[in-house]
């Protein structure tokens, strides 16, 4: 089953539990990392798990206008919105790193580069971070992320550069320089 496009998937999964299962395994990395950068990663979780259900709930009502990527990303960005309307987004502060077998001054640099990144992701304008999360973690294109956020992708491509150059200004008041 894995050889099937989506819109394969999406057919036999109202009648197969096994094709909705591809179909999560597929896409929840990405709604888990869009999920991580919008509510913060102390909450993707539930979001995920809260994005799936909505959509095997839903899935009879896509209509198949885009690709079912872009109408997942829609649903995990609502699902997102519905999380920080009930509260703030998590800070890093107080999640646990991995066990990871590198060398505890690369763990602690790493640790204080995510939870700089976090907070400049959150320092963001909610347009900025929405086009640069859509780009940058979940990978999409931009004509994806147009119909996603309801724009045109001009829009798109300047929220994303300013978002991005916002990000590099931020990130050097922490200390922290692009590499080459």
């Amino acid at each position: 089953m894995n050889d099937l496009t989506d819109t394969q998937l999406i057919l036999l999964a109202a009648s197969q539990d096994a094709a909705f299962e591809v179909l999560l395994r597929r896409h929840a990395p990405r709604v888990h990392a869009l999920a991580s950068s919008v509510v913060g990663p102390g909450s993707a979780d539930d979001v995920v798990q809260e994005v799936f259900l909505s959509v095997h709930k839903h899935l009879k009502t896509f209509r198949g206008d885009a690709q079912f990527s872009t109408w997942l990303h829609r649903v995990a960005l609502n699902a997102c919105y519905a999380l920080l309307r009930k509260r703030q987004p998590e800070a890093l502060d107080g999640v646990p790193e991995p066990v990871s077998t590198s060398s505890p001054v690369r763990d602690s640099e790493n640790l204080q580069l995510r939870e700089t990144l976090s907070w400049a992701m959150r320092q963001l304008p909610h347009d900025q971070r929405e086009a640069v999360a859509l780009r940058e973690l979940s990978g999409l294109d931009y004509a994806a992320i147009a119909e996603i956020v309801g724009a045109e992708v001009g829009t798109v491509k300047s929220r994303i550069a300013r978002g991005r150059a916002a990000l590099r200004a931020l990130l050097l008041t922490r200390g922290v320089e692009a590499s080459a």
